[in-house]
């Protein structure tokens, strides 16, 4: 791996930075036009926008401590986990939002305010524009890393929100239905869980260290265990460092005759070529060595 090339997330600094200032300003305008027309729609709406502000935000920190933080003694990896954790501080703020809005809408089930139609239908418009806006943006980076999946993630929500916004302000508008607004923010709460969940879990396999869902850990070894040359393989662990970054060791038990330097080439291009890990530190033993090893008990 070469830290030199940056983390998938930090080639996309322009589009988190366009889609923060984007988000920043209109969850102000939601936020406003919700408290003053005493729509939870809105308020709910302008709930996940404000967590879009603080999310990219976090992912925006994350990379420039990531860019920064060159490996040291201290830091041999330097700070690329810092992007994993603002993804997981993205999934807990979505979550809380997404509790908060079922809460509330259920509350006004008894009693349903009235709520002006026409500015929910407008500032519904606005939403939906900016968030296309910045749906658009983020696109391309979500495919890239998991923290801009974070941030493109809360982007996405409130996209579907500021739909259901606009068909709760035609709704209120056309028909007078009250319940309206509750329903949509219920809905807009349990349409963001799942998604959040998915989110919060690919997160915490890299913080627990898990093997990328992608790569058969038996099927690396044996693969490695099939070189010529090789023994035996033991020891052998694949990480996520943070996304687009998977590491990986492992001690192969090679024949004492045997070109060591071949074996190693050839390991290290197996690991690049069928399981795209360019970065692995591979460790060749003869038997006195190997017995060593397996007196691991951890």
């Amino acid at each position: 791996m070469s830290h030199g090339h940056g983390s998938a997330s930090g080639r996309h600094l322009g589009a988190l930075t366009a889609a923060f200032v984007l988000t920043a300003a209109f969850a102000v305008v939601e936020l406003t036009a919700g408290i003053a027309s005493s729509s939870l729609a809105l308020i709910s709406d302008a709930a996940h926008m404000v967590t879009d502000v603080v999310g990219v935000g976090l992912a925006l920190v994350a990379i420039l401590a990531a860019k920064r933080a060159h490996p040291k003694a201290a830091r041999t990896f330097g700070l690329y986990r810092a992007e994993v954790l603002a993804a997981l501080a993205n999934a807990v703020l979505l979550f809380g939002v997404a509790a908060y809005v079922l809460v509330e809408a259920i509350r006004r089930f008894r009693d349903p305010p009235a709520v002006p139609g026409g500015t929910v239908l407008v500032v519904a418009l606005l939403g939906l524009a900016v968030n296309i806006a910045a749906f658009a943006l983020l696109r391309k980076g979500a495919e890239e890393s998991l923290n801009v999946r974070g941030a493109y993630l809360e982007v996405l929500a409130d996209l579907v929100g500021s739909l259901g916004v606009l068909v709760s302000g035609a709704l209120t508008l056309l028909f007078g239905w009250r319940y309206a607004d509750p329903v949509i923010g219920v809905a807009i709460g349990l349409w963001v869980l799942p998604r959040t969940w998915t989110l919060a879990r690919r997160s915490l396999r890299i913080l627990f260290q898990h093997a990328p869902e992608r790569v058969d850990v038996d099927q690396l070894t044996k693969a490695l265990c099939a070189l010529h040359g090789v023994r035996e393989v033991h020891d052998v662990h694949v990480w996520t460092l943070t996304s687009g970054m998977e590491v990986a060791s492992a001690h192969l038990t090679v024949d004492a005759k045997t070109d060591q330097t071949a074996i190693l080439r050839t390991a290290q291009q197996v690991l690049a070529d069928e399981y795209q890990i360019e970065h692995a530190t591979l460790q060749l033993e003869t038997g006195e060595a190997a017995a060593g090893c397996r007196e691991l008990h951890w």
